[in-house]
């Protein structure tokens, strides 16, 4: 029996999960996540692995967080910082980003992996084009396969790759910055076995094979096992990302609304900065569950909450100055957390209407993956404001990327019937 790896890099953790052929889960992990340890959380996920496990695993993919990217050199050194997928500091390049890139393409925009890469080019201590641009998950497999320069066309949606024709376009293969860019493969493509002494050192086979990435929200996406066109997926983590499987295929820069491709059906959706990090500014987790729980969710709330931590959203408006909205603030936390909760259900239903408006398939359910997904309060709240069934979802993004390392990922009829009880965690 063989085994599957997918590996999950979040915006404060890892996980990691090991499938077999039936798409059972064998093994379980989780790190915290600093800044500046990409490459040891990935290696002691790994390391943790047991060995009966370990030694089965043939195929590993990992998914990142779209649009946190970075700059490395030949040695795979990165050059400055990451830069993370919420930065906005792109919108200082956003006139050039919209004299190169068509109107309303989705690499315009403040937080694009195309506009961070202006960015970088433009800082004093970067000359000349001697780098490599890659994304979280491009640069965390290098350390697996040990071949730098090589992304997927999930993650590359937003530095401006076609993912219908499938190749850079002209604007871009023309562009003095082509020479950074990656080499583009579909997510699950294997890219090579694990270099010998990674193998060695993390106790993997010799012939166990790193495929191309994808991005944390499709990941979870996969992992939900929706597959029929009007299936949504709603990822209430740190952010708030909604994805619907369409027939249709939608483009709209000036609401923040792309499309990623899935076989041969189009993953319609937008990311938006409200979401959980809000909500973790205010409130403990001890606290979101306490206070929850003493919400009507029945009973409406007055407080008209756009909820941001700073100015700029990205969908579904799409605004690098749009101001907060968080007041009044009223003195019972109670209120307003309940304000809060109705705040971020109406940016996801007023999300979910656009896409309808701009004529993606016609929504027929909702599923939520991410740490919202587990509060019945805000799941009552938010059916309010959706007019389809939510469910909810306790399959994680890395298991969605295990899926994706089987090479599987456009068989999305196939029934999961998941084993999740009793499966060893470290």
């Amino acid at each position: 029996m063989t085994v599957s790896l997918g590996i999950d890099f979040g915006t404060s953790g890892a996980r990691l999960v090991a499938i077999d052929t039936d798409r059972n889960v064998l093994w379980r992990g989780t790190r915290e996540l600093s800044a500046g340890q990409w490459r040891e959380t990935l290696f002691n996920l790994i390391q943790a692995i047991p060995i009966a496990v370990k030694s089965r695993i043939t195929r590993i993919a990992i998914d990142g967080t779209s649009s946190t990217v970075l700059l490395c050199d030949a040695d795979g050194q990165i050059i400055g910082t990451p830069i993370l997928y919420y930065d906005d500091r792109g919108k200082t390049v956003i006139d050039r980003l919209r004299a190169t890139a068509p109107a309303g393409h989705p690499a315009i925009s403040a937080t694009s992996s195309l506009a961070k890469l202006f960015w970088l080019m433009s800082q004093p201590h970067v000359a000349g084009t001697d780098y490599y641009f890659l994304h979280q998950a491009d640069w965390l497999a290098y350390h697996l396969h040990g071949k730098l320069g090589i992304s997927d066309y999930h993650n590359a949606l937003k530095l401006g790759y076609d993912v219908e024709l499938l190749c850079y376009p002209d604007w871009l293969e023309r562009h003095p910055y082509r020479p950074l860019l990656p080499q583009v493969l579909k997510p699950g493509t294997p890219i090579g076995t694990v270099l010998p002494q990674v193998a060695q050192e993390l106790g993997l086979a010799d012939d166990c094979l790193v495929c191309a990435g994808t991005t944390d929200s499709i990941a979870a996406f996969i992992a939900s096992g929706a597959h029929t066109p009007g299936a949504a997926v709603t990822s209430l983590g740190s952010t708030l990302v909604i994805k619907l499987l369409s027939h249709r295929r939608v483009d709209e820069g000036k609401y923040g609304i792309y499309s990623h491709r899935l076989g041969d059906l189009w993953l319609v959706g937008g990311a938006s900065n409200t979401g959980g990090a809000v909500l973790r500014h205010f409130f403990s987790d001890a606290e979101l569950v306490s206070l929850s729980q003493e919400i009507d969710p029945s009973q409406p709330s007055d407080l008209d909450y756009y909820p941001l931590l700073t100015p700029g959203d990205r969908f579904p408006i799409n605004d690098p100055d749009l101001a907060p909205r968080l007041t009044p603030r009223p003195d019972c936390a109670v209120d307003f957390l309940h304000g809060l909760f109705t705040g971020i259900a109406r940016i996801e239903a007023h999300g979910y209407h656009l896409l309808a408006q701009l004529g993606a398939t016609p929504l027929t359910a909702v599923s939520t993956a991410g740490g919202g997904a587990q509060n019945p309060v805000w799941t009552k709240i938010r059916q309010q404001y959706l007019p389809v069934q939510i469910s909810s979802t306790d399959r994680e993004a890395a298991y969605g990327a295990a899926i994706l390392a089987q090479g599987e990922v456009n068989q999305l009829t196939v029934d999961i019937d998941l084993h999740l009880s009793a499966v060893p965690t470290v």
